[in-house]
């Protein structure tokens, strides 16, 4: 299937979709609502500056989830139905403040690159687009969150690399990590494409685009095992770490959440990149902006049909790793069964939303008679998220729900070693874990819309 067709290929899925509506009767029960509206009762996802290392992430993420709950609820025209009692205006409030408490932090883009992991870049698509007109409840002026924006876009230019050009995901010497792509390439997109007037140009955007690509390419070349099809947590190119492969510089694990990162990271970016190659297909970027994303001024063809194939592979290898039990994913994906290990809440919700989305924007299988692939990733999803429900989800009795199951935060600054990743503490309520479980279930939804 020729990339162009990509979008349009979603209406041969939508009967797989139905069907798989039918035998899940638990796709209609917005789960998505009800946690969003949990994780802001607790205050999450709102930087401090006292949240740890992964702040700036967890803003960023439940930035993204919500945006992604604001989108469904347009498309669908459920906004009204929903916003009875103001939902909707608190979350879009919500998002306006997650992305305006992180401007102090990143607006120095020196400080950023040297100071900050990848993951700060998680923060600009939502910066990106409520720059583009004042929002009712915004504090700061467009131009101070453009100001934001272009200072992350510029810590990219300034953000230390390999000898390959690969970037450094933190201060770790030539350490690369699949974590960073979820951050890195849906804003280099977005920035690339509907960035500044006068950056729609082929001068200005093919380079970004190219070295978007470059780094989900170093990271494949170097992480991907040809026999699993699975991607590894990161690598050294300098191949000196303690863990390091002596030929590739792979670390020797696959951490479920890594890959997870990654996983979106590649159908978010298709996302972007097909919607802004045909204007006739063209949705908004985000119902926080004014502007629906245009025709680009270049081909965007190759870089398409390039994580496309990736998406496809990595797919199928998901698919492949899932617990037959459960339907969902463990936290070493390489060590199935093995004692210690077990299954894990935000990784699980993450490969369930690439999946489902993947098959609902048409990203799945090479032949649009052949809908296999579509089927097993639907129906897999599905399930995965209706386990994640039934074994995850916790109804704190005050009208909020948690959400359990969620390791913390696991750096290849360690041994790396099996034992390392099922030893790091579960975490209840960790945002990582439910804000993912947000985007699982709106996939869901979708299923019974």
């Amino acid at each position: 299937m020729r990339w162009q067709n990509i979008l349009v290929a979603a209406v041969s899925g939508l009967s797989a979709m139905a069907m798989a509506a039918q035998q899940h009767k638990d796709t209609a029960t917005e789960y998505s609502y009800r946690m969003a509206a949990s994780i802001i009762s607790r205050g999450q996802g709102i930087m401090t500056g006292s949240g740890g290392s992964s702040e700036l992430l967890q803003a960023g993420f439940t930035q993204k989830a919500f945006t992604a709950l604001l989108v469904k609820y347009a498309e669908t025209g459920q906004n009204e139905t929903r916003d009875k009692n103001g939902f909707m205006h608190k979350v879009r409030q919500y998002i306006i403040d997650s992305a305006e408490s992180v401007v102090p932090f990143v607006g120095n883009a020196t400080k950023d690159a040297l100071s900050y992991p990848m993951d700060r870049l998680s923060n600009g698509n939502a910066l990106l687009a409520l720059s583009e007109r004042a929002y009712p409840g915004a504090n700061l002026t467009t131009a101070a969150l453009r100001a934001a924006a272009r200072a992350l876009r510029d810590s990219i230019d300034l953000n230390r690399r390999n000898d390959e050009g690969g970037l450094w995901y933190y201060t770790y010497p030539y350490w690369s990590y699949l974590d960073g792509m979820y951050s890195l390439a849906p804003f280099y997109s977005q920035w690339a494409l509907v960035g500044p007037a006068g950056n729609r140009t082929n001068a200005t955007t093919k380079p970004s685009l190219d070295d978007m690509v470059l780094q989900l390419d170093l990271l494949w070349q170097h992480c991907h095992n040809e026999t699993s099809g699975l991607l590894v947590h990161g690598y050294d190119a300098s191949k000196t770490a303690v863990w390091a492969d002596a030929i590739t510089g792979a670390s020797p694990h696959v951490w479920g959440r890594s890959l997870g990162w990654y996983a979106m990271a590649l159908v978010d970016t298709l996302e972007i990149l097909t919607t802004s190659s045909s204007s006739s297909h063209a949705q908004p970027a985000s119902p926080l902006s004014s502007s629906s994303s245009s025709s680009s001024c270049i081909d965007l063809g190759p870089y398409s049909a390039d994580i496309l194939a990736k998406f496809r592979s990595l797919a199928s290898a998901i698919i492949a790793a899932a617990d037959p039990t459960t339907s969902a994913w463990w936290q070493v994906l390489d060590q199935p069964g093995r004692e210690g290990n077990y299954i894990e809440s935000s990784g699980s919700a993450m490969f369930a939303y690439a999946l489902l989305k993947g098959s609902r924007l048409g990203y799945l299988d090479d032949d649009d008679d052949d809908t296999a692939q579509r089927e097993q990733a639907v129906d897999l999803g599905t399930k995965a998220t209706t386990y994640l429900t039934n074994n995850f989800v916790v109804d704190n009795g005050n009208g909020t729900l948690g959400y359990n199951g969620t390791v913390s935060v696991c750096s290849l600054n360690s041994t790396a070693s099996y034992d390392y990743y099922i030893g790091q503490p579960i975490n209840y309520n960790s945002v990582l874990g439910s804000a993912a479980y947000v985007l699982a279930s709106l996939e869901v939804e979708r299923l019974g819309s």
